[in-house]
Parts: C-alpha cells; structure tokens; sequence
C-alpha cells in the first residue's frame, strides 16, 4: 500500500473558516496567524488540515468571495514559509452540512443535479487556483457524508469532482471518505480508481463514549458524563447504552475484545486490507479526544491509536488545534501541550 507522503502528522484548523459562530474580519484575521502555523510546525508536525465553508468562498447566490480565497492564500503562504504542507478541506457545500446542529436534509445533495453542478464548479475554481501547488496543497472533496444509502451516488458525484479537477491539477493529492461520518467501516465501498493521486479518508473518534464524554451536541449524552482511556470493553459498551447505535460505533462488534492498539488495529483491518488490494493511500483526516476528558486518558489514547497509524504508515490530523471543544494549544499545562504533540 502506497503512503500519503508528506502528510503523515498533522493537526486540523477547525474553527477558522468552518464552523464559526463568528464571522467577522476580526476572527478571519485573527484565530489563526503565522505564528499559528510556527508554531505547529515547532511541534514536529508536517501538514495542517484547513476545514473551509463555502460560505467563505461563495455567496448564497454562488459569486466567489475574493477576500474568502484570500485567507487560503495567506495559510498556504504561511505553510510554504515554515516547511509544512497544507490540506484544503470543503468541510460544507451549499445544499449539503453533515453537521448535526444544522437541521438540513442529508440526501438530497445526492439526488439533485443542479447543488452537484454548483459543487464541481467550486472545486473547479479551486483547482484553477491551486492546481500549480500541488507540492504543499492537497484537496479534500467534502467532509463527512452521513447517510449510508447515499453511498452509490456519494462515488460518482466523486469520480466526476475528481475528473474536472484533473483538468486543472493533474498533480494534485485529492482525498475522498465515505458515509456514516467517514466511518472507517465504509471504506471498503469507496470507488476503485485508476487515478494515482487519490487518497481515501475516515475519521476516527472509537470508542465514542470516550472521545465525546459530556459532549453537548450528542443526543442523549448527559453533560456531566465522565470515563477514563483504557478501561474494559464491557464497561465502554454498558455505557454506551446511552447512544443510539449509529452514534456508539463499533463498540459492539464481536471481534473487538480487548482496548488499546489491538482494539484500532481490528477496527482499522477492513480498510487496510481494500486499500492495500487497491494500492491507494490511507488518511485518518480526524481523530482526537474532547477536552473534558483528563489529560493522562487523552494522551493514553493518542499513543495507542497513533501506534496503529505509524505500524500501517496511515497520515493523520488530529481534532483540533485551537478551540472547538479539543483544542491542543488550550491544554492549560504547556507540558501535556507537548505530550500530547509527540504522539501525533
């Protein structure tokens, strides 16, 4: 299996220019700065993952936002400066949000052709502006696809992104996941391609009882809701009662007994197993651990799952470097700061 080189350790971006209550110049301009990018960098980390709305990019009417393609120019310049790379993540496109605080319908981007025209004409002007950075900037083509009857559709809307972007960026990296979140589970049912260039993507959030304890936007998670990493599968698994079992994971599968790096390596085989038959690279876009858990859980579950990530050579960005709940640089104790960073 081929590796996604030059995107092995990373950290996301969330919060910028994604899923910010704050809209302003000021948060734009500010949230994150070069010293940002420094910064990681300094941590031994070699990409970023940029989560970007398209309301940034675009109005509600569809004309490109000048200023929005300008804050990308400044990250890439910035990464370019300091030696990493950058990942340009369409995290929401217009007619479709897999965010669950967003009360909008989740297929129908799927079955309508007009939001999917609007959606290759983005990435067609993306791939105009950027296609000559495909040394340090990869595409992510949109974040998260939820349902999982949309599956079918979901791989030829991606093909065809893939195709139109080619016109434009015959080098550049382009990344694509599946449904259920980005589930590792729907991996396996991601279109087979020819295309050198393609990475496939999950996200990783096991045993989510854990990584969302006292989560506000989980339904039915109590807010004062406390578990430690590692603690007994039972135990995972009579807590996660709580969920409903798309929300609970693969907590249940029978062939996961035992927690810790045997726990992800299982988890992860499927996926390892088509992308190796297929040739094509593994990404873990997001992983990571609330700030509510404690500290000693969060980086016992770093080192665990990054062992899998380093054995299988699987690139990763963890959630999230400022803000949103898991933010690395809000860790009080700029030693747990640390700690955390080197298992990343």
């Amino acid at each position: 299996m081929r590796t996604f080189d030059g995107y092995m350790h990373g950290v996301n971006l969330g919060g910028w220019l994604s899923q910010n209550a704050d809209t302003s110049k000021t948060h734009y301009n500010q949230f994150i700065t070069e010293a940002d990018i420094a910064y990681i960098a300094s941590l031994g980390l070699d990409h970023v993952r940029v989560p970007v709305d398209y309301v940034v990019l675009e109005t509600e009417e569809g004309q490109r936002k000048e200023e929005g393609f300008a804050y990308i120019d400044r990250c890439l310049s910035w990464c370019q400066a300091n030696g990493i790379r950058m990942i340009l993540d369409l995290h929401k496109t217009y007619g479709y949000s897999f965010d669950p605080l967003d009360k909008t319908d989740k297929t129908i981007f799927f079955s309508d052709p007009a939001l999917q025209e609007r959606f290759y004409d983005l990435w067609r002007t993306i791939a105009k502006r950027y296609g000559s950075q495909s040394d340090t900037m990869a595409f992510e083509l949109l974040n998260e696809i939820v349902e999982p009857e949309v599956a079918q559709a979901w791989n030829q809307i991606a093909l065809h992104a893939i195709a139109e972007i080619r016109k434009s960026a015959p080098d550049t990296w382009i990344i694509f996941g599946g449904t259920m979140y980005n589930n590792v589970l729907s991996v396996p049912k991601l279109a087979n391609t020819d295309d050198r260039k393609v990475v496939y993507t999950f996200h990783s959030y096991e045993p989510l009882i854990f990584t969302h304890q006292g989560a506000y936007w989980v339904e039915n998670m109590p807010s004062d809701f406390r578990i430690s990493y590692p603690a007994d599968i039972a135990e995972y698994q009579s807590a996660s009662k709580i969920l409903s079992p798309e929300l609970a994971g693969a907590i249940y599968a029978k062939d996961l007994t035992q927690m810790g790096p045997e726990f992800f390596e299982t988890l992860f085989q499927p996926a390892l197993r088509i992308a190796a038959e297929r040739d094509i690279p593994l990404y873990c876009g997001e992983y990571g651990v609330i700030d509510l858990a404690d500290d000693a859980s969060k980086i016992r579950w770093a080192s665990d799952i990054c062992s899998v990530f380093d054995k299988y050579q699987i690139g990763r960005a963890y959630w999230n470097y400022k803000e949103k709940d898991y933010g690395i640089v809000n860790i009080p104790e700029e030693s747990v700061r640390k700690q955390l960073a080197e298992k990343l």
